[in-house]
């Protein structure tokens, strides 16, 4: 089970950047020092600046909602990653993310609400939030995997500040649409923009973050800067990038990689290894950096966290 209690620690026992940045050098700094998950007291001042230049985000104490597996280090995160608005080739967004601007930055929020709809600066989106790292793994439909510490907020937190009303069924998010400076989107991989879309009840389930940070630090373009979605017991596709929309709809969204290719991607996405891809096992997973393969866990490790939410439900034919 990934999901555990830890208690509170002191600020001087957190474990520093320098050694999060070397993986032995972490292994052998973290001893008696409890890997978990840390919570941001402080908010950043003014958010776009910090994230051109990804400054670290300081104040952070423990949280519960953590697995105790060992984070990818930072290299593997920051250059091994799947954002097809800049190429197909994992190491693409590494080498192109940088020509996005993200900086001024506004989500537009509207749909099925109490709230009138309205375009919300970053700042204020994040402001009333208190900002949460939590290491997650994330899971790829191609058998990889990493163990990410991400910094960010309960989904659910903001959803609740917009007031859905009852027909309010499922959020839809979009990511930025900008051919310009986001050079995959110049080709048709996918349907632009990239959209996804949760259940209302997955959304408000305290696991899905809003992430703004990984390793206490602002994230990078490649990683989804400056706002992107954590859904950890989903297929990493679901945790969409770069987000510029959410709005709360009756309908399910027609999510991009359904609409692609719809008999191997569907809406929900959960990790079920007793399901195969039409092309591919899922029963076993290469974390990033490993040699070896691991068992895959269903939903991803989170079923006695998440497993209630699809009661009743095919999970074979509900993929």
């Amino acid at each position: 089970m990934l999901i555990r209690q830890a208690p509170d620690i002191r600020s001087s026992e957190i474990t520093p950047e320098r050694l999060y940045r070397n993986r032995r050098q972490f292994i052998q700094g973290a001893s008696g020092v409890v890997a978990g998950a840390l919570v941001g007291g402080a908010m950043l001042g003014r958010y776009g600046g910090l994230l051109r230049a990804q400054e670290s985000i300081d104040n952070l104490k423990q949280s519960p909602l953590s697995t105790d597996e060992e984070p990818n280090s930072y290299e593997d995160i920051t250059t091994y990653n799947n954002f097809y608005e800049f190429g197909l080739d994992k190491g693409d967004p590494a080498r192109y993310s940088h020509e996005m601007s993200i900086d001024p930055w506004s989500v537009r929020v509207e749909g099925e609400m109490n709230k009138p709809a309205a375009d919300v600066a970053l700042d204020d989106l994040l402001r009333p939030h208190t900002l949460e790292e939590r290491i997650y793994r994330l899971r790829c439909v191609e058998a990889w995997s990493m163990v990410v510490p991400w910094v960010g907020f309960p989904l659910g937190d903001l959803i609740k500040r917009f007031e859905p009303t009852s027909k309010a069924k499922f959020v839809k998010f979009e990511t930025l649409h900008r051919p310009s400076e986001m050079r995959g989107q110049r080709g048709r991989s996918l349907e632009w923009p990239y959209v996804e879309g949760l259940r209302m009840d997955e959304a408000m389930h305290p696991l899905a973050i809003l992430a703004v940070g990984m390793y206490g630090k602002t994230l990078l373009n490649q990683q989804g800067a400056p706002l992107r979605l954590v859904v950890p017991w989903k297929y990493g596709f679901k945790s969409i990038k770069s987000i510029v929309k959410m709005e709360f709809v009756e309908e399910q969204p027609r999510n991009s990689w359904n609409v692609a290719i719809p008999n191997e991607y569907g809406f929900y996405s959960n990790v079920n290894p007793e399901v195969d891809h039409p092309r591919w096992s899922q029963a076993s997973e290469r974390r990033i950096g490993s040699f070896f393969r691991m068992r895959t866990a269903m939903f991803n490790g989170y079923a006695d966290q998440v497993a209630g939410l699809y009661d009743g439900m095919d999970l074979a034919q509900n993929y």
